[in-house]
């Protein structure tokens, strides 16, 4: 595969960038159906008649459907994107990108996907797509998943389909929830993703920071002891990585923890706990639910994230904490790489 692509680029580099740009209107429509001309024409920068050319001929090969509600894939169109998925990747680059990252971060499997969350909110889906097919992939039957908040996560479980493997498991969150946002808590996510699945859920109904006092005694708690049981057994725990100073102010943290914060260069969180570039814990809040030493236990850990603004916190959370599977993006991924060089 990789030859014939060789000599493509070299006698035929007119067919590579048609199909390349084929491949990206039918990779928007995906992202973006249904979805009319004018939407679709603003998304992938294109003039209106070169997207007409291009989209009557992808209608006549019967990839796209065109009705008054926008442009779809058809089944023929969804089957063809999935295979040329590997191809492209070769073509953009994205395979070497995804080699270099694994041997900086000393991950085992990491997916890149095309764009940049920070520039696009679609490539989001995009994200959430891979890591709803790493996630069915890799389950086993009967078992438990752990998953936190954030919209990265969220976005995985808005992909996620129907399954027989998911089917008999059990999602809990790894926490309990922010005062807002409730769509992006811990529990909402645990939720959705057994509804979306068939599967069963736990949710764990505590205040996202507690005072030492009500720790302990929410400790003592037999719901909350059942769920953290639960929690103790996952066999994966699927998280975000969130951006230090959004988290903290999503909080509402005091003045001082921000101070903190800002004097100790924090630039990403995860699981209650606010670490700097070099991987040092600078700061931590008291929380019900699964702790960072919890997670040397667990079987698989897949992080979701991305967008050039969050290279830092990901490199520096991955170097403090297994990750053995990183799902990103390309704004992410190129950042990691050049700030290391």
């Amino acid at each position: 595969m990789d030859s014939l692509l060789n000599i493509q680029k070299r006698l035929l580099p007119d067919l590579l960038k048609v199909m390349r740009k084929r491949y990206q209107i039918l990779h928007q429509i995906r992202l973006m159906q249904p979805v009319g001309r004018r939407s679709l024409t603003a998304a992938l920068q294109m003039t209106e008649r070169v997207l007409r050319s291009e989209t009557d001929f992808l209608r006549m090969q019967g990839l796209i459907d065109v009705s008054s509600t926008g442009m779809n894939l058809t089944d023929v169109g969804n089957e063809l994107l999935l295979e040329m998925e590997q191809v492209m990747k070769e073509l953009f680059g994205i395979n070497e990108l995804e080699k270099e990252l694994s041997q900086l971060l000393g991950i085992k499997e990491v997916i890149v996907v095309p764009g940049d969350t920070d520039q696009s909110n679609w490539v989001k889906k995009e994200i959430g797509r891979a890591g709803a097919r790493v996630l069915q992939q890799l389950s086993i039957e009967n078992q438990i998943v752990a998953v936190t908040g954030g919209s990265s996560v969220l976005a995985v479980a808005e992909m996620l389909t129907p399954s027989t493997v998911l089917k008999s498991t059990t999602f809990v969150p790894t926490r309990g929830g922010l005062d807002e946002a409730v769509e992006l808590g811990a529990n909402y996510i645990a939720s959705m993703m057994a509804k979306k699945t068939g599967g069963r859920y736990r949710l764990l109904h505590v205040p996202d920071q507690l005072s030492p006092e009500a720790y302990e005694m929410l400790m003592k708690e037999q719901h909350i002891e059942k769920t953290l049981a639960y929690l103790k057994k996952s066999r994966i725990v699927l998280h975000g990585i969130g951006d230090a100073k959004k988290m903290a102010l999503r909080r509402k943290s005091s003045p001082e923890v921000i101070k903190k914060l800002e004097q100790g260069e924090a630039v990403g969180e995860f699981f209650g706990y606010y670490i700097n570039s070099k991987g040092q814990i600078i700061h931590r809040i008291p929380m019900v639910g699964l702790q960072l030493e919890n997670l040397d236990q667990v079987e698989l850990s897949i992080a979701v994230a991305g967008g050039t603004s969050k290279a830092e916190a990901i490199k520096a959370i991955c170097s403090l904490s297994s990750v053995h599977v990183l799902i990103t993006d390309e704004g992410a991924a190129e950042a990691i790489l050049k700030k290391s060089h």
